[in-house]
């Protein structure tokens, strides 16, 4: 063997280590090597083409084995063919016509239960919040850590071990010693570490939780859900104080990236079992996916809600879309299923890789302007999203995240004092004002 193979070869079996060659098959191992050895691509071009292969494999489109010429002129030409296959790919409406269940079966999670003790309540604030972004300033209740569905977007699998489903075993009696200020109005999310409503009252989470509520009238608790798992909610009084809210997409999404979550149907005649019975509801449309013909499937969506919900008793709805940190993609790209999830344009975001502004005022503002009957009753807003995009989607904006904070808290409690005439509640004592 020539020096100069011998050396490249030292190279490669060093290099191949910080890439994601691993998460290959071996077919394709022994393609990318075979390829690596010919043209003796940088280490920059390899790990490239290796995330390129994962790609292709994932978004159920041809394997880079059969996409890739037998001879090009030179390395650069044929690292740039491939790299123009790619972004060919992501410039395009995805379609899902050529995706089944059957393509996730091969990688069903499998996950336990452990419990771990902490000393205190894990409240905290939003995770995602940045500087550019108009931010609600939602503070965060860790009552589980890790999730037990598996969508394929999700930045809690780069979080937590996404294997093991942990519980405090302190988390009733560290909830009931927070300390909290009277004189403050708190908007509290469970839905963050984990889903609200699908583990039930495991370890007591709910009978703590809504204990809490009971005690801190002056706390918005909102719970947050791709289950339809709302048995507590029907056997027991939910305190006024509660707004269960339900992450919603259209069936083709749900079906293809949102793998064991319920489905559209059941987690809306589940939002409209729990409404019924008087709790204040809310819909969360995040992430809003760009697809072929996604935006008369969305619509189809949000006039099922207009149909079967009556507004009056619905406190919000939200928009977000794809946002990936690093981690995250690289966690997705080390699955073994088929997900369209990163076959999508990707713009620098605040830091995060998203859709470019323009396809997200596309999105935002069709959903806004379709959910027209609810625009005087129902408080609307961006999740994680450029401020920026507020005024051409809803036609006013806010000048800070405290100003966002203070409306959305008024009118959450507005909603709770008029579904629930006799619940006590304080708002607190900053300006409320434009």
């Amino acid at each position: 063997m020539e020096k100069s193979i011998m050396s490249y070869v030292e190279k490669f079996n060093t290099n191949i280590e910080k890439t994601n060659y691993k998460n290959l098959d071996d077919k394709t191992k022994e393609f990318i090597k075979n390829i690596a050895l010919k043209y003796q691509f940088s280490f920059q071009e390899l790990k490239q083409l290796i995330d390129f292969s994962i790609d292709f494999k994932m978004w159920h489109e041809a394997e880079i084995y059969k996409i890739f010429k037998d001879e090009y002129a030179n390395k650069k030409q044929a690292f740039n063919h491939i790299r123009k296959t790619w972004e060919d790919l992501r410039s395009k409406a995805n379609s899902y016509e050529k995706f089944s269940k059957d393509l996730y079966k091969d990688d069903i999670r499998k996950f336990s239960f452990t419990k771990f003790e902490s000393n205190k309540a894990a409240l905290g604030s939003c995770p995602v919040a940045s500087a550019n972004t108009r931010c609600c300033n939602l503070l965060t209740l860790d009552a589980v850590q890790s999730c037990g569905f598996d969508c394929s977007y999700c930045s809690i699998q780069s979080f937590y071990n996404q294997d093991k489903i942990g519980f405090d075993k302190n988390f009733k009696e560290n909830l009931a010693n927070l300390k909290l200020d009277p004189n403050e109005t708190y908007h509290i999310g469970t839905g963050q570490s984990s889903d609200s409503l699908m583990w039930g009252n495991k370890e007591g989470i709910l009978d703590a939780l809504f204990d809490f509520a009971r005690k801190n009238p002056n706390v918005i608790l909102e719970f947050k859900t791709k289950s339809n798992n709302i048995k507590y909610f029907l056997e027991n009084d939910v305190p006024a104080n509660i707004i269960c809210t339900w992450s919603l997409n259209t069936p083709t999404i749900i079906e293809n990236e949102e793998h064991l979550a319920a489905s559209l149907e059941k987690r809306i005649n589940a939002a409209k079992k729990v409404s019924q019975k008087g709790v204040l509801v809310g819909f969360h449309f995040h992430p809003i996916v760009h697809y072929d013909n996604y935006l008369k499937e969305y619509e189809e969506v949000y006039k099922t809600l207009i149909e079967t919900f009556d507004s009056k008793k619905v406190a919000l709805v939200s928009f977000g879309t794809l946002t990936f940190i690093k981690p995250v993609i690289n966690k997705i790209r080390s699955r073994n299923f088929k997900s369209k999830i990163l076959q999508m344009p990707m713009s620098e975001a605040n830091g995060k890789q998203s859709y470019p502004l323009e396809v997200k005022r596309e999105m935002f503002k069709h959903a806004y302007d379709s959910f027209k009957p609810w625009h005087k009753d129902v408080y609307f807003y961006l999740c994680m999203e450029d401020e920026t995009l507020w005024k051409d989607v809803f036609g006013y904006e806010y000048s800070s995240n405290n100003q966002m904070e203070d409306f959305m808290k008024m009118s959450y409690m507005n909603k709770i004092k008029q579904n629930s005439p006799s619940h006590k509640f304080k708002l607190n004592n900053k300006s409320l004002g434009f």
